[in-house]
């Protein structure tokens, strides 16, 4: 059964107040209203009451909702995400042969510029960086007239059924209603990291950085540390007034004092450095400095005190996550940089006394989930009970292939999945071709789509974009042959992109339902008799991090396990391939790889 929950019509001042819709069956059925303050209390009484059967609570934006329940203390077993839904729906129907038919009934894409409704004001922002809270809080009143007003329970019921009809007319309506349910999940996980925060030591990182870049600077101005690299930087290339954070300016001087690059990446200046052996100490010499102002210009710009001032607060990086942010259904951030925690600060992620961190980063996923989209038994079999590539590497031995050694079968089959031709992957393909037929033409087949202007699709439904109407324009022009290489440069490019969104799409799936599981054991499983305190705190694409008491680390460690199987059975059934993850229990994120 389906709860909407949603803005009440009545519309009385005061307290804000929500309205339940049961929608079974496809039909609406009854109705409750409940003031603002009372809904986590709601919503806990109806899913007690209601055990074992499920009740998936339905709203338009986790993102809104969740704060609430969490602020009260509760957090809903399972929900149906309308906006999350609704953008996958609305991209499938962009491709014919999904043969999903939808047209919305509410626009919950559109992201306003406005305060979010019901939601109280955000917290202080310094000027030209992303807020801790950018996305507030809900608040218990109702919002000013001409504000952004919350859609009526009545009107997200219509939604729903709108996208419920679609999801059973679709082709595969098991595999989309999986795919529905793991990203709404994803939402209220997103919401649950970012309201519990994921441990973080101010002390410890604010003793890094003055050990790093020196005392904390004047608004304005450089850490002393990189200010004494400046000035070096400047009498190296003989440029007193040099502005080391101009790109164009550092562009110049570098090329005037003979450093012939064509940009200022670090790649660009190592690259002019190595060229020429019987120079390549002097040069070196020239570009440490730079080098070395960029390493500690990164930290001071992005987990500088203005990001720990804004992004810690009582000792927890609250990540703000953006579900299915990017096309193939990965996650991005709202700011915060929580889809990449450099090695260098890592050791601020600390326990407390008592507690534990336990890592789980799975093991070579996408080269698995390519084993089971495509069936290809060999390649499942090279990675049961072992690391993957090693055992391709193994099987190549045996067979007498030139693809015999682990780090030649990574780069084959990353190139076979993300598409590179050339170079020693290239050299290596016919030989990964013989040994795994089944799972190369899968991956050549998706490119062929592509390179053709066509779509393609995760397992669960998740449909790719199609190309733009320039892309399409090119195609046709090819009046000349510069004309026709960039024809054909844009559909191999496009290739490869339909190549890997098959597979890093599924294996974004096998990421949420795999964190799904990890909730539901964890809310599931007791210690002594008593619920688990222990919570999921932090993502990223394959890799999660659960925080909680040491004395249920052990426990923690085998659910991890365990959900990481149980979702590639969820996906695919029973299948022959494996999917292990390397787990490490520490007190410190520094350690953990």
């Amino acid at each position: 059964m389906y709860i909407v929950l949603g803005a009440s019509e009545s519309g009385a001042a005061g307290e804000f107040l929500w309205e339940a819709v049961t929608v079974a069956d496809g039909r609406v059925g009854s109705r409750r209203t409940v003031p603002e303050s009372k809904l986590g209390q709601f919503v806990h009484e109806v899913e007690d009451s209601n055990r074992p059967a499920p009740i998936r609570w339905v709203w338009a934006d986790s993102r809104q909702i969740m704060p609430l329940f969490l602020a009260q203390g509760i957090s809903p077993e399972r929900s149906h995400d309308l906006r999350l839904i609704q953008r996958i729906l609305s991209i499938a129907t962009t491709h014919s042969q999904s043969h999903i038919t939808f047209a919305p009934t509410l626009d919950l894409l559109q992201e306003s510029p406005e305060k979010p409704w019901g939601m109280l004001p955000p917290a202080r922002q310094i000027q030209g960086q992303d807020s801790l809270f950018d996305d507030g809080f809900l608040s218990a009143s109702k919002p000013d007239t001409g504000q952004k007003t919350a859609p009526t329970a009545s009107q997200l019921a219509v939604e729903l059924q709108t996208q419920l009809r679609a999801i059973e007319a679709a082709p595969h309506p098991r595999r989309l209603k999986l795919l529905a349910a793991a990203e709404s999940t994803g939402g209220m996980i997103a919401a649950e990291m970012k309201f519990h925060g994921m441990p973080w030591n101010k002390s410890l990182h604010e003793k890094l950085l003055v050990e790093t870049l020196g005392p904390r600077p004047a608004p304005f101005e450089r850490p002393a540390e990189m200010e004494k690299l400046a000035t070096e930087i400047r009498e190296k290339l003989a440029t007193p007034k040099l502005n080391v954070d101009s790109p164009q300016e550092l562009l110049r001087a570098l090329q005037s004092a003979g450093i012939r690059v064509k940009s200022t990446s670090k790649w660009a200046l190592k690259g002019w450095a190595e060229e020429n052996p019987q120079l390549a100490q002097q040069r070196r010499s020239l570009i440490e400095p730079l080098l070395a102002y960029k390493k500690l210009a990164r930290l001071f710009t992005a987990n500088g005190w203005n990001w720990l001032d804004e992004w810690v607060q009582d000792d927890r990086f609250h990540p703000s996550y953006e579900v299915g942010g990017v096309v193939t259904g990965r996650w991005g951030a709202h700011g915060g940089g929580a889809m990449q925690i450099p090695r260098d600060v890592r050791t601020a992620v600390a326990a407390e006394p008592g507690k534990m961190l336990v890592v789980a980063d799975a093991s070579q996923v996408e080269p698995r989930i390519l084993a089971a989209m495509s069936g290809d038994e060999k390649l499942a079999l090279a990675g049961r009970g072992t690391d993957l590539y090693l055992g391709i590497a193994k099987i190549g031995e045996h067979t007498g292939s030139a693809l015999n050694e682990r780090a030649q079968a990574k780069i084959a089959l990353l190139g076979a999945m993300y598409g590179a031709t050339t170079g020693e992957s290239g050299k290596l393909m016919p030989h990964l071709r013989t040994m795994f037929p089944q799972a190369i033409e899968f991956t050549e087949r998706a490119a062929r789509v592509g390179e053709q202007g066509g779509q393609v699709s995760t397992y669960l439904g998740r449909v790719s974009p199609a190309p733009s109407s320039e892309w399409f324009e090119r195609q046709r022009r090819q009046a000349t042959a510069e004309d026709e290489r960039a024809a054909m440069a844009a559909s191999r490019s496009w290739g490869r992109f339909t190549r890997n969104f098959v597979v890093q799409g599924t294996a974004a799936e096998w990421a949420l339902c795999w964190m799904a599981q990890i909730r539901q054991k964890l809310r599931a499983t007791t210690l002594f008799g008593k619920p688990l305190q222990s919570q999921l705190v932090y993502f990223l694409h394959d890799e999660i991090m659960i925080y909680g008491p040491e004395r249920e680390a052990s426990l923690c460690e085998q659910i991890v396990r365990d959900a990481a199987q149980a979702a590639g059975e969820l996906l695919f059934g029973h299948i022959s391939v494996e999917f292990p993850v390397t787990i490490a229990v520490t007190d410190n994120y520094s350690t953990a790889k």
